[in-house]
């Protein structure tokens, strides 16, 4: 019985997965509600990690999860099968996002540079509770949240979705070269940011060893998407 059962779940898994996003895009156009569920399912872990970071607390970023899903919900009939459906979802966060800062900081749209847009600028210090809990990860927390926004959005792509390159510059739809420099530069900056920050040597060195291991912490707290 174990082993139906565990066969079936995989047979379950694998039909899912043949089902591409864009399919289940074209039944949600044609009023199926289970074909939006689907998709929701599938990028839910995504979008929290996406944003959990960004903005003030969890119930902020459930919002935003929320407002991006209804904003893929009211422009859907303008997505596009030439690019990536994973794509069109971002470009809906990122305006979401975009949002978010314009009311916070209270500015006029069109005065706000966003990609320079320092995120601890807007943000309490104190980290998420979700994912501060050792001095390793307080410190990583906050020293992500002083890159800039573009920087920090390419370096979270990188570890936390294990992006390529290529892939990042897809989702984002920015050249190849210019992710490749955001990256570069935030990973230096990170490492600037942490030494500054902590007045243990061997804590600022043990944060940024141990990067993959926080990484690993984030996302099993927020699930693996």
């Amino acid at each position: 019985m174990v082993i139906e059962a565990t066969r079936a779940r995989e047979g379950g898994s694998r039909r899912e997965a043949e089902v591409s996003d864009w399919d289940l895009v074209i039944a949600w156009k044609a009023g199926d509600d289970e074909a939006a569920t689907r998709l929701a399912h599938r990028y839910f872990a995504l979008l929290m990690r996406f944003f959990l970071n960004k903005v003030r607390d969890p119930e902020d970023a459930t919002d935003l999860v929320s407002e991006t899903f209804l904003g893929c919900c009211v422009g859907r009939d303008r997505a596009t099968m030439l690019g990536s459906f994973r794509s069109f979802l971002f470009a809906v966060a990122m305006n979401k996002l975009r949002g978010y800062f314009r009311k916070l900081a209270k500015r006029e749209r069109e005065r706000l540079d966003f990609e320079e847009l320092c995120v601890a600028q807007s943000l309490p210090r104190s980290p998420s509770s979700i994912v501060a809990r050792a001095q390793q990860t307080k410190l990583l927390v906050n020293a992500l949240r002083r890159l800039t926004m573009v920087q920090q959005i390419v370096v979270e792509l990188s570890y936390f979705e294990e992006l390529s390159g290529n892939e990042i510059a897809e989702l984002l739809g920015m050249p190849r070269a210019t992710v490749h420099t955001h990256l570069h530069r935030g990973r230096r900056r990170l490492a600037e940011i942490v030494g500054a920050m902590s007045e243990d040597p061997a804590l600022a060195e043990s944060t940024i060893s141990g990067l993959d291991t926080w990484v690993s912490e984030v996302r099993a707290r927020i699930g693996t998407g």
